[in-house]
């Protein structure tokens, strides 16, 4: 039986060169949105962590250190979109992401001269936001990270 219609063989597709220009500028834009999101909060939220001392470092200043190191790489996947910054980005957000949902759930205690940043409530302002947009600049960036391989595969 014969319909006429053409057959597309199974094989590789290529998305032409517009399609990766627009899917590497969203995958940018998004993963540093999300990483200034996560800054944004962190800054704004650090006096209140300031008083937790004892260690080597406050959670005030930790927040504060990881609020320059989120917007340092925000601008990097922004001006450099290589394999490198995108592992970079990748393990920022997922680190944070990581450490927001273990100190809600774990009391793990001070840990290598940190502090005991337990807190059991998703209640503080900005937790919730933050740990969403972690979570989801994670995901963008491994996104970004193969969007950077499969472009270094085809030149």
């Amino acid at each position: 039986m014969n319909t006429g219609t053409p057959v597309q063989t199974a094989g590789r597709v290529h998305a032409g060169p517009l399609t990766l220009v627009l899917i590497g500028a969203a995958l940018r834009a998004g993963t540093a949105a999300a990483l200034i999101i996560d800054a944004v909060v962190h800054l704004r939220d650090a006096h209140f962590y300031g008083p937790n001392a004892g260690t080597l470092i406050n959670q005030g200043q930790l927040f504060r250190v990881q609020a320059v190191i989120a917007l340092v790489v925000a601008v990097a996947v922004l001006a450099i979109p290589r394999r490198l910054v995108w592992v970079v980005a990748f393990l920022v957000a997922a680190s944070a992401f990581a450490a927001v949902v273990v100190y809600t759930y774990i009391n793990v205690g001070p840990v290598a001269g940190l502090p005991n940043m337990y807190e059991p409530s998703w209640g503080p302002p900005g937790k919730l936001v933050s740990a969403i947009a972690e979570g989801a600049g994670a995901l963008l960036a491994l996104g970004g990270l193969g969007w950077a391989t499969y472009r270094a595969g085809r030149k």
